[in-house]
């Protein structure tokens, strides 16, 4: 009986912390943009159908916001939110799930220059 009560409160728990994570509001930075990548041969990357870089050290969180190798991606492309670093290469990406997808965020700095952000919500208002 106590065997069987573990592990339930086992079960309980794993289910517990899968819907939390489910529910998590990733932040991002306000310098990231979205945009469309497609990571080829790492580190060639298509970003906005034009040829990228990952930067060495390039962090790719999965939708699930776990850290993930380049090569997970490698021949796919996703919706990301994306920052970049002094020499113009890919440095963070994040990618978005259809819910955060259907979020608006800037495509482009000038978007961006423009647009007035609201970090604890997480939103992005057009002027």
């Amino acid at each position: 009986m106590h065997r069987r009560n573990l592990l339930l409160v086992a079960t309980l728990g794993l289910v517990a912390a899968a819907a939390a994570n489910a529910q998590l509001r990733r932040n991002f930075p306000p310098d990231s943009l979205r945009g469309k990548l497609a990571i080829e041969h790492p580190p060639l990357a298509v970003l906005n159908g034009a040829q990228a870089r990952l930067a060495p050290g390039v962090r790719i969180r999965g939708q699930n916001n776990m850290l993930a190798t380049t090569g997970a991606f490698a021949g796919q492309a996703f919706i990301v939110n994306y920052t970049i670093d002094m020499q113009g290469q890919i440095k963070e990406v994040w990618v978005l799930t259809d819910e955060e997808v259907a979020r608006l965020w800037p495509a482009t700095r000038e978007q961006a220059a423009s647009w007035r952000f609201d970090p604890g919500t997480q939103t992005w208002a057009k002027p």
